[in-house]
């Protein structure tokens, strides 16, 4: 007999996937609610949780403005996109303690992006050895925090 794997919030997603019309960040940019993720809003960019994480505290730094295109940022956009993954880096080392990161960003299909006319950078805390069979034998990620307490952490994190 195995253990079942646990994953409340993809009940929510799975049941509304159709019926979610727009970008998904544009959405949370304007949400006002917990289940938009969003850690943490500036002027020009946001900071808001992967629904679908590598890891606890997978975040993604994006701006407000809908852009498919790095090059179509603007200098003020692209400073603030590295100053909000910055200060990512210090909340999650802080909440967290992870031994690295993964920062970056996937353009286009081929180079993996989910959201292709979105333009986001990932920052993915890691671990030595968190990598394990699960997703290499049953393509299945183990993430043992739910995605609102992961929320809830970092936004206390971020206001510290």
């Amino acid at each position: 007999m195995t253990d079942p794997l646990w994953a409340p919030w993809r009940l929510e997603y799975v049941s509304n996937a159709d019926d979610q019309k727009g970008c998904i960040f544009c959405l949370a940019a304007s949400a006002t609610d917990e289940n938009s993720l969003v850690v943490h809003r500036g002027e020009l960019a946001f900071v808001l949780l992967n629904r679908f994480p590598y890891s606890s505290g997978h975040l993604m730094v994006t701006p407000f403005r809908h852009v498919s295109e790095l090059a179509q940022l603007s200098s003020d956009e692209a400073s603030e996109i590295h100053a909000l993954t910055v200060r990512a880096l210090e909340v999650l080392a802080d909440a967290y303690r992870p031994e690295g990161f993964n920062i970056g960003w996937n353009l286009g299909k081929p180079a993996g992006a989910g959201i292709v006319d979105h333009v986001h950078e990932h920052v993915v805390p890691r671990w030595q050895g968190d990598t394990n069979f699960m997703p290499v034998l049953a393509d299945v990620r183990v993430i043992p925090e739910h995605l609102q307490a992961t929320q809830v952490r970092l936004v206390a994190g971020w206001n510290a």
